[in-house]
């Protein structure tokens, strides 16, 4: 009867050794979303718990250290903004996380891919804005955040013309520049305009802007 006792005790012991090296499984598809150099951490967690913690930690590529990323530690929140200590274009980065249970089951870290903010970044469309004079259309462009235009001074735009006929001429903007005025159009015709901002050396574009029609005086 002793033995029997002192068998049950162990793997009672045994059991609860298990239980405790069980740990918690590490969030999936940690990835860089970057839109305008907004550059945003997303991951997957691992289970259907709504009390998860999480913590999140960078690194330059090269480099042996991590270091916390303030502000994300012990969120809830599946995301984290990171654009403040990834926001040199010549450097790649890393990125990685792992999830908390309370009050001590953590899971392993999971890594995200490389991340650069030159080439990973996608461009929103640019903000189009139309008048009318007696020399022609007068258009204004600008891009979605002025740190796009600050971090590349090769940026340009593609100003689409659409013609009443539907014929489509394009035009180049140097990014710098203030303002264009399209002229020789018909006089009491409508005709419709769009931007697209293009970063020639990188091969990246954005979509085009929101079509914005006008009568020409």
């Amino acid at each position: 009867m002793t033995r029997l006792l002192l068998g049950a005790v162990m793997l009672g012991n045994l059991g609860v050794c298990v239980a405790a090296q069980v740990m918690l499984a590490p969030p999936a598809q940690v990835r860089f979303d970057s839109v305008d150099y907004q550059n945003i951490l997303h991951w997957t967690p691992p289970t259907n718990k709504t009390s998860l913690q999480y913590y999140v930690q960078w690194k330059i590529y090269g480099e042996p250290e991590w270091l916390d990323v303030d502000g994300c530690q012990g969120i809830q929140k599946p995301k984290c903004d990171l654009s403040n200590v990834t926001s040199d274009p010549r450097e790649w980065y890393y990125a990685r996380v792992h999830a908390s249970s309370l009050p001590s089951n953590k899971s392993a870290w999971a890594l995200s891919p490389r991340f650069s903010p030159r080439s990973d970044t996608k461009i929103s469309r640019p903000f189009l804005r139309l008048s009318v004079t007696e020399k022609g259309i007068v258009v204004r462009v600008k891009p979605p955040r002025p740190l796009v235009q600050k971090m590349h001074s090769s940026l340009f735009y593609n100003i689409y013309l659409i013609h009443p006929s539907g014929d489509e001429e394009v035009f180049e903007m140097n990014c710098c520049s203030k303002k264009m005025t399209l002229k020789e159009l018909k006089q009491k015709k409508k005709y419709c305009v769009q931007a697209e901002a293009e970063l020639p050396f990188q091969g990246k574009s954005s979509d085009r802007s929101s079509l914005k029609c006008v009568t020409v005086l």
